[in-house]
């Protein structure tokens, strides 16, 4: 597989590793279990599939870009700052003063349950009016990686006209990364198709990010082979597999065509939230660095286990050189390895992995 190497880019700005696109609101964590209407109290927070990304690879060590649109507010104050302090260039970051900053509340429970609530305020929000006239296209290609989502495509006309100008295979573009995230509660008022326009969106992009379940559900297919067969054009295909891994698939065609699965990682779950745009940033990271493919989808699966083992939807990323180190072990010691909260925060030597342990028993990685 290829690496997101050296790329022709304007030179109105700086090169980043990464530029990611896209919509963020702010968040309102609850305070308890419980439904919306019984919780007292919620702590603020940043939410949005895009930015998580860029926040995940900032911490990672890679100059990344947010590009998006925020009101002229007290919460778009609050977005841009917050992203900022994470490392990321929130210099692109466009104030709309007629149009308000998106927010949401949530339920503290899995969002796969049917306890779990989401209110969303982004109706006629600021980044739902972007459009390819109102972002900085320069800055956006500016990157060797360009990360963008479905969800965007599915806030207005215009940010679907943004998409596709950005998906548009044209030469000198850097390396796209698309995150399929159906949202079919996001296309009910738009008269796209959703399914159909998110299919157009991954064909048109080199690297691909889908659930197995997304997949079902939008297109009807039935497994990562089938979403292949649907999707031959990207360069790069992660079908993501839920609790059981990964699949990844290289350039049709190519030595590297065939299926690569890597198992999911043991976890002690505190929020099954941000799982998937940590998994995509770890997977970047990996890319940039042009590691083997295993490795990538290795990577995918210790960053989303960050953040699966810390509250919120955004959690640092564990160092490089312990990534590295788990990301090395053998298929068995993979296998018997298990993450509790605070294992970010280990040092190498204190990860506990050692395959030889004759009882067989799960290894684990835990704060000393």
């Amino acid at each position: 597989m290829t690496a997101a190497g050296p790329r022709t880019a304007p030179d109105v700005v700086n090169v980043v590793d990464v530029v990611a696109l896209g919509e963020s609101m702010v968040t309102f964590l609850p305070s308890r279990p419980g439904p919306l209407a019984d919780v007292p109290s919620f702590e603020r927070a940043i939410g949005g599939a895009e930015s998580n990304t860029a926040c995940v690879l900032a911490a990672a060590g890679h100059p990344a870009r947010w590009i998006s649109a925020v009101g002229q507010d007290g919460f778009g104050d609050h977005l841009v700052r917050a992203i900022g302090e994470c490392g990321v260039d929130v210099s692109y970051v466009r104030r709309d003063p007629h149009r308000p900053t998106g927010i949401y509340f949530r339920t503290a429970g899995d969002r796969a349950t049917d306890a779990h609530e989401v209110a969303y305020y982004r109706a006629g929000s600021a980044a739902s009016a972007m459009t390819p006239r109102t972002v900085d296209l320069a800055a956006a290609r500016a990157a060797r990686v360009l990360h963008l989502s479905g969800i965007t495509a599915a806030l207005s006309a215009g940010c679907l006209d943004l998409m596709r100008e950005l998906t548009a295979r044209r030469p000198g573009r850097p390396l796209v990364s698309f995150d399929v995230n159906h949202r079919p509660g996001l296309w009910r008022d738009s008269a796209a198709h959703g399914p159909e326009v998110l299919l157009e969106l991954a064909r048109g992009a080199d690297l691909v990010f889908v659930g197995d379940d997304e997949a079902r559900e939008a297109w009807g297919l039935r497994d990562a082979a089938a979403v292949r067969e649907a999707l031959p054009e990207p360069e790069i295909l992660v079908v993501k597999q839920g609790g059981r891994g990964a699949t990844a698939y290289g350039p049709p065609g190519a030595d590297t065509d065939a299926a690569v699965f890597v198992p999911s990682l043991g976890v002690d779950v505190v929020a099954a939230v941000g799982a998937g745009d940590a998994f995509a940033a770890g997977f970047l990271s990996a890319t940039l660095r042009a590691l083997p493919v295993r490795d990538r989808l290795r990577h995918g699966h210790l960053a989303a286990a960050a953040a699966l083992t810390t509250p919120g939807d955004l959690a640092a990323p564990p160092a490089r050189d312990l990534a590295d180190r788990l990301a090395a072990l053998d298929d068995t010691a993979w296998g018997r390895l298990r993450l509790g909260p605070g294992w970010t925060e280990t040092d190498t030597a204190g990860a506990h992995t050692d395959a030889g342990d004759a009882d067989g028993a799960e290894e684990e990685v835990r704060t000393p």
